[in-house]
């Protein structure tokens, strides 16, 4: 843990007196994560970052420490039961205002009979089962104060079903249910709920499963353009797609499952350079 030291408070900004004074973001290290925190920082807002690699971790850190913000990290593997816990903990002297879920990998994308059945239960563990219960917890702290924010970072593959996202795609979308009826829940104690739906993102994680950025008719959005959108929409929600992806996903809302679900599947070959 580091935490650095500031000479005077933050300065008031919209985002520091809607969910300030601490937000805490889990899957803070890369990506949009990283760029929820330089945001938040930069409004004011001290941070507690949560990822599994320290090292990203920490560079993020120091970058959001020169807004003049305290930081404070937390690596672990959110697919270990215990980590959910060990987050609270960490917490326990800080009131988070605002809870960013944005550890929401894919951990196994095997297609489902060829995958490990314990691989598929991380991506569980990982996208729903941490996930409730820092929602839970948090959630719960918020509502007394009637105050703060959830924003739970979403994907497109939570809208259909596709080859190797059997789970993971079955995650997602419970995602988005929960988000909607947690809005619900909280919308008459002024704690605001927030799916943000992404697609195709110029992140660190992306890149490493091989995503062809360059492929024709490809839509990329980048992590800061949808961070920020984010944040801009948390007051709005329950739902928004972010990236200009909204069209694509009305599409996938077709009543022709098969076609469309054939249709998705054959742009996500070209977009893994994958022969159909």
């Amino acid at each position: 843990m580091a935490v650095a030291p500031v000479s005077a408070a933050p300065r008031p900004t919209p985002l520091r007196e809607a969910y300030g004074p601490w937000a805490l973001i889990a899957g803070g290290s890369e990506g949009v994560g990283a760029e929820f925190a330089d945001l938040l920082a930069a409004a004011g807002l001290h941070l507690l970052l949560v990822a599994r690699t320290p090292g990203p971790l920490e560079k993020t850190a120091e970058r959001c420490r020169a807004h003049g913000v305290q930081v404070d990290t937390l690596a672990g593997d959110l697919t270990d039961p215990a980590a959910a816990q060990a987050v609270i903990d960490r917490a326990a002297d800080r009131q988070i205002g605002l809870l960013i879920y944005n550890a929401g990998a894919n951990t196994c994308s095997a297609e489902f009979l060829d995958g490990e059945l314990s691989e598929f239960h991380r991506v569980l563990d990982l996208n729903i089962g941490a996930q409730l219960t820092l929602v839970h917890h948090f959630g719960r702290l918020m509502r007394t104060r009637r105050r703060g924010g959830i924003l739970l970072v979403g994907s497109m593959a939570g809208y259909l079903g596709s080859a190797r996202h059997s789970v993971y795609g079955g995650v997602k979308a419970f995602g988005r249910i929960f988000a909607e009826s947690l809005w619900l829940e909280l919308r008459e104690h002024h704690v605001d709920v927030l799916q943000l739906i992404l697609g195709v993102t110029r992140t660190p994680a992306m890149r490493r499963v091989g995503l062809n950025f360059d492929a024709p008719g490809i839509r990329v959005a980048e992590p800061r353009d949808v961070a920020r959108e984010g944040l801009d929409r948390l007051p709005h929600g329950p739902v928004f797609i972010a990236g200009g992806n909204a069209e694509d996903v009305a599409r996938r809302n077709h009543p022709d499952r098969a076609e469309v679900v054939l249709g998705t599947h054959r742009a996500m070959q070209r977009l893994l350079g994958v022969e159909d």
